[in-house]
Order: C-alpha cells, then structure tokens, then sequence
C-alpha cells in the first residue's frame, strides 16, 4: 500500500511540474514563490534578509578575529565604532572583486600585497594596528 501511495505522489508531483514547464513555455505566468504574491516584492525582501545576514556575519568574524588580541570589551567596541572610511572601502573591495574575476584577482593581489608589507613593517604596523583598534574602542 505504501509504495503504491509513493508511486502516485511521485506521478502528481511530475504532473504538476509538466504543467508548470508547458505554462512557462506558453509564456503563462507562473505563480510566485515566497511570501508575497509580488515577485517584485519578494526579490526586495530576499535581498533585504541577505543583506542583514551579511552584517551579521561580518560583524561576528571582526569580533572573534580581534578578541584573542584585545579582549571581548575592546573588540566589541572596536567593531560598533567602526569608521564609515573602513566600511565603505570594504564595501567597494567586495563589489569589484564581486563583479569580475579580474577584479577578483585585483583586490585578492592588494590584499596579499597589503598583507606582506605589513609583515615586512611587522613592529611599525602592530604598533599603529594596536593605536588604531584602540582609539576605534575609546570612541564608545
């Protein structure tokens, strides 16, 4: 009796997915997916949630990269007080190398390249790091 009722579901799931392909193909509407009748509105929201899960995120891996150096107080505030310079440079960066990947292979060279200086200027560059973090958590 099961299989039975599993072979019938599976033959009306294809049915209704033969349907959709045949309205789509006659250029029919097809009923939209998602919480709103409105595509339109839909795709905001979409894009509204991945956005705010994108902060988030970000937010969370800034915290946890600067908490073994400075403690969770400092680089709690660190992160909140964060300049709008920084955070649209990161934005910019993530664009370009978003959209292509020479511009991939753009910013991830500036980066490396970024990253082996301040190696190279290893004593000078945790000295200025430190005042930067620092002041950016003296600002709260």
């Amino acid at each position: 009796m099961s299989k039975r009722r599993d072979e019938l579901r599976r033959k009306d799931e294809l049915r209704r997915k033969v349907a959709r392909g045949q309205a789509r193909a006659r250029g029919e509407p097809v009923e939209a997916t998602g919480p709103s009748p409105n595509p339109a509105s839909n795709l905001i929201m979409a894009n509204a949630i991945v956005r705010f899960g994108s902060i988030l995120l970000r937010k969370a891996v800034d915290k946890r990269m600067l908490r073994n150096r400075y403690g969770k107080e400092t680089a709690d505030a660190a992160v909140e007080n964060q300049g709008l310079g920084s955070t649209l440079t990161a934005f910019v960066l993530s664009k370009v190398a978003a959209r292509s990947s020479t511009g991939a292979i753009m910013v991830g060279s500036g980066m490396l390249a970024k990253t082996l200086y301040d190696r190279r200027q290893a004593g000078k560059a945790r000295a200025k790091g430190d005042a930067q973090i620092l002041e950016d958590a003296a600002k709260d």
